[in-house]
């Protein structure tokens, strides 16, 4: 199959697929884009990202779309403070040696307003989530949609994350839970409405921890404070606990109980947000994210090698997203395009999954594992992606 003509479809539009699709119209190649939510605006986006000179910016750069990155993006977001639970003294100031942002901070609803923006009109197709992924035995693989409704194509490209359903056609693997969970909340407006919190958190993220457990909260932009509760716990520990996190005060009382002792301006975010709580476990595939190679199929992002997110999950999807249009660009067939991708995506996927696998770790040691010696660890978010 000739690459010029081929029928390109990405299922997912989050940051690897988008930019994927993107690198491609610009060079005159026809992409479809087809995503699981009803519009841009079905859900709020989280919090925001780290975007790294040498992954995430690069993939931006080829996208031609690093200026506009720049002039969203937060640079004094990339300071990191680490505060001592009981005291809330301020222990360690991570900030960039030379005052050049290598990492510096974007929401990731702007990031993703970025991307889709950068696209064609009618490129994403809206409300169209997949069900499977069908091969014909020459290539060739027929998306089937939940309504019913099917297309054939020549590359499919699984973006859609944790819980693909382009995987299964290429791999056995699935998620697992890491011990780990995240109860998230926010505070809006926060240097009107808390305003010594949002001093406490300053211009990035603020961080305190205590063997297991952990309070964070990171600056967004328009003023928004996205606050996590982190710690090791069984995935069903609410169940447990008998907790509905539709009851914000049931929740906010068994935390405030788990995190007894610390310091009464750390216990804010606890005890404070405007929006109520949400239960995050961390999810990670298997280490090395691996598959037999299948023509016209390959996986970027989470899809391909979900890890724990300590600041390298957004910037290899970009990077991934990228290096596939590249490559695509590249050979005059498809098969040697995605093998060429495929080669080198895998095994760099399989060097940072395992150590944010290992990072997770010491950022959160399990019971009965010492805690790190400050200053002897990457913060998240500070690694070679």
């Amino acid at each position: 199959m000739n690459a010029t003509s081929a029928r390109i479809a990405v299922v997912g539009a989050g940051p690897g697929g988008l930019i994927c699709a993107r690198i491609l119209q610009l060079h005159g190649w026809s992409v479809t884009v087809f995503e699981r939510e009803a519009s841009p605006a079905a859900r709020t986006q989280g919090g925001t990202l780290d975007i790294h000179s040498t992954t995430g910016q690069q993939a931006l750069r080829e996208a031609g779309l690093l200026d506009r990155f720049r002039a969203l993006a937060r640079p004094e977001g990339e300071v990191w403070r680490r505060l001592d639970p009981f005291t809330a003294e301020v222990l360690e100031i991570d900030r960039p040696a030379d005052g050049h942002a290598g990492r510096p901070e974007i929401d990731r609803g702007q990031l993703r307003g970025l991307l889709l923006d950068s696209l064609a009109t009618g490129t994403v197709r809206w409300g169209r989530p997949v069900s499977r992924v069908v091969p014909h035995g020459d290539g060739t693989h027929r998306l089937l949609f939940e309504d019913g409704t099917g297309d054939d194509f020549d590359l499919v490209v699984g973006a859609d994350g944790a819980w693909s359903r382009v995987r299964p056609a290429l791999s056995d693997a699935v998620p697992r839970y890491t011990g780990v969970t995240f109860v998230g909340t926010g505070f809006h407006d926060s240097d009107t409405r808390h305003p010594a919190f949002a001093r406490l958190v300053g211009d990035g993220t603020m961080s305190a921890r205590s063997g297991s457990k952990g309070l964070t909260a990171q600056r967004n932009s328009g003023g928004h404070l996205d606050a996590v509760a982190m710690f090791r716990a069984p995935e069903d520990w609410y169940v447990t606990a008998g907790l509905d996190f539709a009851d914000t005060a049931a929740v906010r009382a068994y935390l405030l109980d788990m995190y007894d002792g610390w310091h009464d301006s750390l216990l804010y975010l606890l005890r404070a947000g405007d929006s109520g709580f949400v239960n995050r476990p961390l999810y990670a595939l298997p280490v090395p994210p691996v598959w037999d190679h299948v023509p016209g199929l390959t996986l970027v992002g989470d899809a391909a090698h979900l890890m724990p997110p300590l600041g390298v999950g957004a910037n290899l999807a970009l990077l991934d997203g990228a290096e596939l249009a590249l490559a695509l660009l590249a050979h005059p067939e498809i098969d040697a395009a995605v093998r060429a991708y495929e080669e080198v995506m895998l095994p760099r996927a399989a060097d940072l999954a395992a150590g944010t696998a290992q990072g997770l770790n010491h950022f959160l040691p399990p019971e009965g594992q010492p805690e790190p010696v400050p200053g002897s660890r990457r913060r998240p978010g500070q690694s070679q992606a």
